[in-house]
């Protein structure tokens, strides 16, 4: 007797803006009508591919991973890396979609980070991360206009900004060496002038992921200054010569990651690599800030773009599988699960766009300073933010379908696997906690948290976001007293700084949800975000404990 068995159909992506009404609704909020009505088109047509043929294609090739050659049959050095079809394909879209260009083109005002991080959300999930190298070179872009040297800008910004697929440039940002990560101030590297002014650099760059780029922004120590980052300065590499030779760099090896394993992330030994002084002999991890500002929004970006992906194959395999007599879309538990899992990311997703829509109007000078120095505090809190909630969710995404999201043939394990980068680069949660005490000596402390969350609230008309507002007001001032009652305590500061953090960016996500959806309910009566706020405000929002360091160090090292 033959039994034919049952088989799961899979799950299935639509188009991925048409059916994002958690874009489609923002969008439709801060753009004026007729902006949005003149960029719709593109942003329907990317999230068509997006959902289906992009999609099919990284399924198709998710086993592909790049792959370093390092002599050639002659015995000659070439360190080649072949990337995979998709890579191959993204990069082509990337410059033609203006995924880059589209902020420097400024055709919308301060509104141009909005259409360019429209675009990058969309176009992210189905293309194996290659926002990676693309927010590189959009903060390379954004560092060498913003100090202006000349001969650079020249030299690289319009090929970093180019629609032109045979004249884009991607740029690399080297900063991580052996000696640390986010300390860099331990680099290594160092930079010596020859007889005829040309600056070289010698030493190993333990974690590059963009080194088939055309050029980098990286750090090095000039033979005579003195230790830590203000001994540092920042150099432009171009990586090639004339006939596509790597100029005094070697290739030591691909990282074998966890996760983004399509992003070609090398270990290189720089000998005498040809480079050109940004600005000045000194202070370059102060120079190269504006670039790290730029990738923790695309971070963000990415983030919640990650999530939206995973939710969206979770909610159509819950109207494809059944089980105990029912569709999962039809059980309560599940539906629970789901919906919790979908306020998370619109509260992420109104965090992001916050930042995004600061970052315009810094960059247009529309900016007021109230926003400005929100911005400097935004950028480390949401990051840290939406990076632990990706992983999060993932997790739980992947959970939602059982024992298949633990198979990696379905292509679901990489959602927890590439997200799980988001907490680590371009610095950690505790990094970004210890960053956001900084933002605050340059800030006026938290004032300007403190005043965004005013105009949020001052927003809300409707009874149920009214009281709901009451959560962020009692979270930041629990956050202020532990600040003021932890000052002149160094190590209690330090200690709860995560916690602290954490408190602010759910604080800032619940009241830009809350924000959000009176706008809906006035505009056409939608309460869907207000659902979204009332489980985000219930999965707790103040994180702010009073627990010692000294026991601290005594758990942790016991």
């Amino acid at each position: 007797m033959k039994i034919q068995p049952f088989n799961q159909p899979p799950p299935a992506l639509g188009n991925q803006y048409t059916q994002d009404r958690v874009l489609r609704s923002y969008l439709q909020r801060v753009l004026p009508s007729e902006m949005l009505e003149s960029i719709e088109s593109e942003l329907e047509e990317l999230g068509e591919l997006s959902g289906d043929e992009w999609y099919k294609m990284q399924l198709a090739d998710r086993l592909n991973d790049p792959v370093l050659t390092q002599w050639n049959p002659w015995g000659e050095r070439i360190d080649h890396i072949e990337v995979s079809d998709v890579w191959k394909m993204a990069e082509k879209e990337a410059a033609r979609r203006g995924i880059v260009a589209t902020a420097y083109e400024n055709k919308h005002g301060d509104l141009s980070r909005i259409h360019q991080f429209a675009l990058a959300y969309l176009f992210a999930p189905s293309t194996d991360i290659y926002l990676c190298p693309l927010a590189m070179t959009d903060g390379a872009a954004h560092t060498l206009q913003q100090i202006g040297n000349q001969e650079l800008i020249d030299i690289a910004v319009s090929h970093l900004t180019s629609r032109d697929p045979d004249s884009f440039w991607t740029s690399g940002q080297w900063m991580t060496e052996s000696t640390g990560g986010s300390d860099v101030g331990q680099t290594e590297t160092v930079a010596k002038q020859d007889e005829d002014g040309t600056w070289r650099l010698y030493g190993r760059k333990w974690f590059t992921s963009a080194v088939t780029a055309q050029m980098a922004l990286t750090l090095a120590r000039p033979v005579g200054n003195g230790p830590g980052g203000r001994g540092l300065a920042m150099f432009f590499v171009e990586l090639r010569d004339e006939d596509g030779n790597l100029q005094n760099i070697s290739v030591n090896r691909l990282k074998d990651k966890l996760g983004t394993r399509k992003v070609p992330t090398a270990e290189l030994t720089l000998d005498g690599a040809p480079a050109k002084l940004v600005l000045g002999t000194d202070n370059g991890t102060r120079h190269i800030a504006p670039m790290l500002n730029i990738t923790r929004v695309w971070n963000s970006v990415a983030a919640v773009s990650l999530m939206n992906r995973g939710l969206a194959l979770a909610r159509d395999f819950a109207k494809r599988r059944k089980a105990f007599g029912a569709m999962l879309n039809e059980k309560p538990l599940h539906v629970d699960t789901l919906a919790s899992m979908q306020a998370e990311f619109e509260a992420a997703f109104h965090l992001t766009f916050r930042a995004v829509q600061l970052l315009g109007k810094k960059e247009q000078e529309t900016i007021t300073d109230a926003e400005h120095q929100l911005l400097r505090l935004l950028t480390p809190i949401v990051k840290l933010t939406t990076g632990k909630q990706a992983v999060q969710l993932a997790s739980e995404v992947l959970e939602a379908f059982g024992g298949a999201g633990y198979v990696e043939d379905t292509g679901l394990p990489i959602l927890l696997r590439d997200s799980q980068v988001l907490p680590i680069w371009e610095g950690t949660t505790n990094v970004l906690s210890l960053d956001t005490l900084r933002a605050m000596r340059e800030t006026n402390g938290l004032e300007p948290i403190q005043v965004e969350l005013q105009r949020c609230c001052d927003s809300l008309q409707d009874p149920t976001l009214v009281a709901l507002a009451k959560t962020t007001v009692d979270s930041f001032s629990a956050a202020n007293t532990w600040l003021m009652e932890s000052m002149g305590q160094a190590s209690e500061l330090e200690g709860g700084a995560r916690r602290f953090a954490m408190t602010l960016g759910r604080c800032l996500s619940l009241a830009l949800l809350l924000e959000h959806a009176q706008w809906a309910i006035d505009q056409n009566d939608d309460r869907l975000p207000l659902y979204a706020a009332q489980r985000y405000e219930a999965a707790g929002i103040n994180q702010i404990r009073n627990l010692s360091s000294d026991a601290a160090f005594a758990l942790a090292n016991a």
